[in-house]
């Protein structure tokens, strides 16, 4: 490993922070995020997720029990895709800063199933500055989830105080 030298400042001191997520500036009513890439819900998410939250429907781990209802395989817990599509939308929507303030309207609209993608798409519903918490504003979400047939899995309304960009 060679020395420092004299006229390179360490990295530390040439490192800056780089803002992250979107501000309540960014959240225009209609604006719609399509969030990244998506994610494949496998085996083993699965069976850990059922197993840690102490959720024993062996619909979410017994594949021939799953069977002997109609299903093709074994399906994932709803929880799980909720956590899945809800943990999409985060980058976009919720990682510059603020206090979750809730869900509503939460459907799980078909089954999910071991193997599949979730994908995630939101929608500004609502956007307002907090009378009560200056620098900030309330935003409310549509979020849709889907798998990889484009079906609709999941439906839910979510709201946040969501970072001004300059406090006042």
């Amino acid at each position: 490993m060679s020395e420092k030298q004299d006229d390179q400042p360490d990295f530390r001191e040439r490192a800056r922070a780089l803002p992250k997520g979107n501000r309540f500036e960014d959240m225009t009513q209609g604006r719609v995020f399509d969030h990244h890439w998506g994610r494949t819900i496998t085996d083993g998410d699965n069976a850990a997720f059922t197993t840690q939250t102490l959720s024993f429907c062996p619909l979410y781990f017994n594949e021939p029990y799953a069977k002997s209802l109609g299903h093709p395989k074994t399906v994932v817990n709803p929880l799980l895709v909720f956590n899945t599509v809800f943990g999409l939308s985060v980058e976009d929507l919720s990682e510059g800063g603020g206090p979750f303030l809730g869900v509503d309207q939460c459907e799980f609209l078909c089954d999910v199933y071991v193997g599949d993608t979730l994908t995630a798409r939101s929608t500004v519903v609502n956007a307002r500055e907090s009378k009560g918490q200056k620098g900030f504003g309330i935003v409310t979400w549509h979020t849709e989830g889907f798998n990889q047939e484009g079906d609709q899995v999941l439906d839910y309304h979510r709201t946040n105080l969501v970072r001004m960009r300059q406090r006042n």
